[in-house]
């Protein structure tokens, strides 16, 4: 179990950021999921930011890639952003109407990392 994992949550408008930090492991898949069926009714975009992990374990992403199905008829668009956007996005496009896209830690914008210094621990 990953003790040190957190979810830093922000939301503004429609949109919803998420930071993940420390290591991403079962249980934090599990804590990742409920914070997006949480608020996956609110929002219409789900930025997942992933430059603050630092170990990702493989059972982990087979825990949150297979379980995304508790997100199945909402139309929600996600966007992995960060060093670790590609490891942790599902690799196949479009899952039970979801989108899924990534950004490069290069491509992220001032605004965003603004943004983030506003979240509060989930």
């Amino acid at each position: 179990m990953a003790t040190n994992f957190g979810i830093f949550v922000h939301r503004n408008s429609e949109n919803l950021h998420l930071r993940l930090m420390g290591d991403f492991d079962g249980i934090s898949a599990h804590e990742l999921l409920g914070v997006l069926k949480r608020y996956s009714h609110r929002v219409s975009k789900v930025f997942i930011h992933t430059s603050c992990l630092r170990d990702i374990h493989p059972f982990g992403l087979k825990v949150f890639h297979n379980h995304l199905d508790v997100l199945k008829g909402r139309s929600i668009e996600f966007v992995f952003t960060g060093e670790n956007a590609s490891q942790l996005a599902p690799e196949k496009p479009m899952l039970f109407d979801l989108i899924i896209s990534t950004i490069p830690p290069i491509a992220v914008s001032e605004a965003t990392i603004s943004s983030l210094s506003s979240m509060r621990l989930e």
